[in-house]
């Protein structure tokens, strides 16, 4: 049986490895045909389904704060944007899977790529900032890869999340491919505060391709906005591994 869908993480078991705070992000998403991507993800998962469809995600945003649990930040401030699905495992663990993370500190790309087998790939972004209106520039710096993506959106007011806002938004972590094996490292964070947000502009050169989706060149179906959150992690545990009793 799948786990529910909860708004509420729940509450991260010790030992955390790693904490973050991700700010001013944009969610821009597109429904697809589960059938369309199931080749995309590990062995062991396969697409989470809304009303029967499963979704792209295309996230932008700033990260800070970026470290072990305690103590001084290891990393300035960097921006992401990351292409993600929506996934759940044999024991019904329902997470994310990215299919890119792209940002441009290197350290990061190599240290994600190296300790956690996560696809990052170096960038050059920029994300400017006129009051509520925010763009977000990528173009990838990766081997065989020519792609870029231009987002712009104007933030608005509140947005109250419903079921389809939760189902994209309350993941509690990610499943990836490692070492022959299909991983899921938790998250925890507080309940998202969502925006709802105007998409002025969205420019795709060959991001969505780069890692084999096509929407068929439609505008996003959802978009919405956050200031933000600060997350930590737990250590990874084999996608197999039953799931705990959930504590809040």
């Amino acid at each position: 049986m799948w786990e529910a869908v909860s708004a509420t993480a729940p509450r991260l078991a010790k030992p955390r490895i790693m904490r973050q705070h991700w700010l001013d992000l944009t969610f821009l998403h597109w429904a697809v045909e589960p059938a369309s991507v199931a080749h995309l993800y590990p062995p062991g998962t396969e697409p989470d389904l809304f009303e029967g469809r499963t979704y792209v995600g295309l996230v932008a945003f700033d990260m800070a704060n970026t470290g072990l649990p305690h103590g001084p930040s290891l990393v300035g401030t960097l921006l992401e944007t990351n292409i993600r699905l929506y996934s759940v495992d044999s024991t019904g663990r329902r997470g994310v899977v990215f299919l890119a993370l792209d940002a441009n500190r290197r350290a990061v790309v190599a240290a994600g790529r190296t300790v956690f087998g996560l696809p990052y790939r170096f960038a050059r972004m920029s994300h400017e900032r006129h009051g509520d209106r925010h763009v977000y520039t990528t173009t990838v710096r990766w081997p065989r890869v020519q792609a870029a993506s231009r987002i712009e959106v104007q933030a608005r007011g509140a947005l109250q999340a419903g079921p389809l806002e939760q189902f994209l938004t309350a993941r509690w972590g990610l499943h990836v491919a490692r070492a022959g094996r299909t991983w899921y490292l938790p998250n925890e964070h507080p309940p998202w505060a969502l925006r709802a947000a105007e998409l002025i502009r969205f420019d795709d050169d060959g991001l969505l391709a780069s890692v084999g989706v096509d929407v068929g060149g439609r505008q996003p179906d959802h978009v919405a906005f956050s200031d933000g959150v600060p997350a930590y992690f737990g250590v990874p545990t084999l996608a197999t591994t039953p799931r705990r009793a959930v504590t809040r």
